[in-house]
Order: C-alpha cells, then structure tokens, then sequence
C-alpha cells in the first residue's frame, strides 16, 4: 500500500482545485452561491478522507469513519449552521481522521491541528487576495499536503544501537550464567 507524499498532495491540490471550479461555474447558472459552496467543501471533504483513507496503514474502522461522516454532513446540511461553523466542522473531521490514522502522539495531531488552521487561512487569504475560487481551493490543499513531513510521533527519540547491543549482551550473559548453573546440577 502506498503512502501519502508531498507529491501526490499537490496532484490533489490541482485536481480538487480544478474540478472546484469547474463544478462552480456550471452550477452558478441554476444555484445559490451558497448552496454551491457547501456543495463543494462537503464534497472536497469527502473526496479527500477518501484519499486519506487510502493511503493510511491502519485498515480498521474505515467504513464507520465513512459512515459517521455522512451522518455528520446531512446533519451539518440539514441544520445548515454559518459558513464559518459549516468549514469548521468539515476540516475538524480532516483533522480528526489524520489524528488517527496517520500520528501516535498528541503533540503530532496538535501540529496536524496547527496545518488545518493555517490551511484555513491560506485559502480565505487566496480568496479575499484574488477573489479566485480555484486560488482559494489550490492554496487550501496545497497546505494540507505539508501533513506528510508531520512525524508519527513528535515526542519519540531515536534509540542508539548500542541500547540493542546492551540487551543482547545482558540476555547473552543471562543465557550463560543459567546454562553454567545447569551443567553444575548435573
């Protein structure tokens, strides 16, 4: 199984960029800005736990993050918050899927926390900045690619080899010491 890399983060930064406006500019004909805009995070949101679930290592559980998604978008639509909240909720539940799936420590997530928020602030600087959807959506996920350099576990220290070495030594005397008091008993 593949994982996830920096570049195939910005493949899903262009590809959801380009589909995002395409899908806007069919749509603004018929449909509130509004409703497209919704349309187009809850969709992105989708698209991208997808992706994440599919480079994540860990298998279990990956149809009830699906199925609480879903539940938590129709809710998130049909009780139709603030834009703001109606964001917040969707890249809380990003944030939460890479927090399981991806890290081991809490320092990991709070940085994977820190990402999503600068994402955020990437794409409404892109959007007040240039007025341009596919900037806003580009900026966005380009951002979200950084997730990869984000270690597993921040707090984690790499041992030296020599704490290895010292255990083989310790169970390699530990293993002499027994079979010299068993040949002593015979």
């Amino acid at each position: 199984m593949k994982t996830a890399s920096f570049n195939e983060g910005l493949f899903i930064a262009l590809i959801s960029s380009i589909t995002g406006s395409i899908i806007y500019y069919l749509l603004s004909v018929f449909v509130a800005d509004s409703y497209i805009f919704r349309l187009l995070i809850s969709l992105g949101s989708l698209a991208y736990i997808l992706y994440l679930l599919s480079r994540s290592q860990t298998h279990v559980g990956r149809a009830s993050v699906v199925g609480a998604w879903m539940i938590i978008a129709v809710t998130i639509w049909f009780y139709w918050p603030p834009a703001a909240v109606f964001i917040l909720v969707h890249i809380a539940i990003i944030w939460l899927i890479r927090s399981l799936y991806f890290y081991s420590s809490i320092v990991s997530a709070l940085a994977d926390l820190g990402l999503n928020l600068l994402s955020i602030a990437a794409a409404f600087w892109a959007a007040q900045t240039t007025g341009n959807l596919f900037l806003s959506i580009w900026c966005f996920f380009l951002t979200q690619a950084l997730f990869v350099v984000i270690p597993k576990n921040l707090l984690a220290t790499d041992k030296p080899q020599v704490l290895t070495d010292d255990r083989f030594r310790n169970a390699h005397r530990d293993a002499q010491s027994a079979l010299g008091k068993l040949s002593t008993r015979s």
